[in-house]
């Protein structure tokens, strides 16, 4: 869930912002791009049970996530990119500073990129981030570590997961003042100011392609089966997709007919939390 205010009328900024664009292409000069990121409410304050189908409430206590190799280019060149990447823990609120690239040349940049990959021991602490937390993401090969509980009634159930993914999100766009952007706008003296969004919610989406998917917890509270309160990732893995109760959603994976246990579902899951600008899209690929 994000929210956002802007300021002035879509049709006004919609106007400057073309302007801009056309400032930026012909006038020359340079600029920057500042990206930031942030988890949003549901992984800062928790997914409250009236967004679940199944009546559960999840909060995350932990939600760490490697972001690097951001670039701006044009299609035919890349402009700048980003040399290291950053481990952030997104529980802590309020965005967080990623990476800012100068001396761009003041026009519209349409080719914006970012991974989120393993982190090594090369990789630098981002903003709400500790040594030990990144730590536990080098000694895992993580790119994603989550960590939380689910409430429904007196019952709680909960979850320790780190994902090894490697995702690509190219061909970054998102909506600016109204109007959908491919990339950034640099204009001359200007920083155009960038969110790559985080989405802690996709983790209990029931579907993995379907835009109509709807959050849920109860097969993954079903999949505890030595019923010690605490669902493994070893425990998603016995959970097969075929066994699921129909009641309990659809659970679809589309084309991926390779995806057969909850464990592999969830870890698909897990390439489609990064977003850009709120909820513009890039196109994931896996590394």
């Amino acid at each position: 869930m994000r929210t956002s205010a802007i300021a002035g009328s879509v049709l006004a900024l919609s106007l400057v912002l073309g302007a801009c664009t056309t400032d930026a292409a012909s006038s020359g000069g340079k600029g920057s791009a500042s990206f930031t990121t942030w988890g949003e409410e549901y992984i800062e304050e928790g997914i409250p049970a009236t967004e679940l189908e199944d009546g559960w409430a999840v909060k995350y206590e932990k939600f760490l996530v490697v972001i690097g190799n951001v670039k701006v280019g044009d299609g035919t060149a890349v402009g700048a990119e980003m040399k290291t990447a950053k481990v952030f823990n997104l529980v802590v609120p309020k965005p967080k500073p990623v990476v800012e690239l100068k001396d761009l040349e003041a026009k519209a940049w349409t080719e914006v990129s970012y991974e989120i990959a393993p982190a090594t021991s090369a990789s630098e602490l981002g903003e709400g981030a500790t040594e030990a937390e990144k730590a536990l993401m080098v000694t895992g090969n993580y790119s994603v570590y989550v960590e939380g509980k689910a409430t429904k009634g007196t019952d709680t159930k909960s979850f320790k997961w780190g994902f090894s993914t490697k995702t690509q999100l190219d061909k970054c766009k998102g909506e600016v003042a109204g109007k959908e952007v491919d990339g950034v706008v640099v204009t001359n003296g200007g920083v155009d100011a960038v969110e790559l969004t985080i989405h802690g919610d996709h983790f209990l989406y029931d579907d993995l392609q379907s835009p109509d998917a709807k959050l849920r917890f109860q097969n993954i509270a079903d999949a505890d089966a030595d019923k010690n309160g605490e669902v493994t990732l070893a425990e998603l893995e016995a959970s097969k997709l075929a066994r699921l109760p129909k009641a309990n959603g659809p659970y679809g994976t589309g084309t991926a007919s390779e995806i057969l246990d909850m464990k592999a579902y969830t870890t698909a899951l897990s390439r489609t939390v990064g977003h850009f600008r709120g909820e513009g899209e890039c196109l994931a690929r896996s590394q």
